[in-house]
């Protein structure tokens, strides 16, 4: 993706500035419809994403964070086997596989302070936003003559 070196992240956009970085949840296994569907607000102080993963555990999800993207992936598996003692499966549509997506936050955001929880199939990761610096105090010049 190419984003221009010189944009002011969080004022560029009409909407969100997530809505025009965020890529299509990439997925390598069987079925991959509505797969991690996210939600992400804005407040004052963070973004807020919440994103859905039915049937993932907490120990094979991974978030991460690097050059201005945060990416969030997930893995699962069904321990079933595709013939058993009852019959086979004539279709099978729960997912089972690899997915991950990217989301651009830029560099206006506090990396140390992105929190996550994920509790009952819903992640939600905070990611706040870098306070802007104090203005420095004006300094007087003294005028010699």
């Amino acid at each position: 993706m190419l984003v221009p070196a010189k944009r002011n992240f969080f004022n560029d956009f009409m909407v969100s500035p997530f809505d025009a970085f965020f890529d299509t949840p990439q997925a390598t296994g069987k079925t991959s419809f509505g797969l991690m569907k996210t939600d992400i607000k804005e407040t004052d102080t963070d973004f807020e994403l919440t994103i859905d993963l039915p049937g993932m555990k907490k120990e094979n999800i991974t978030a991460n964070i690097a050059d201005g993207y945060l990416e969030v992936s997930a893995e699962t598996k069904h321990e079933t086997e595709e013939d058993d003692k009852n019959g086979s499966f004539l279709r099978k549509e729960r997912f089972e596989g690899k997915c991950s997506r990217k989301f651009y936050v830029g560099d206006e955001v506090d990396e140390d302070g992105i929190s996550a929880q994920f509790d009952n199939g819903t992640l939600k990761i905070m990611v706040p936003k870098r306070t802007a610096p104090a203005p420095e105090p004006k300094k007087s010049i003294a005028i010699e003559g």
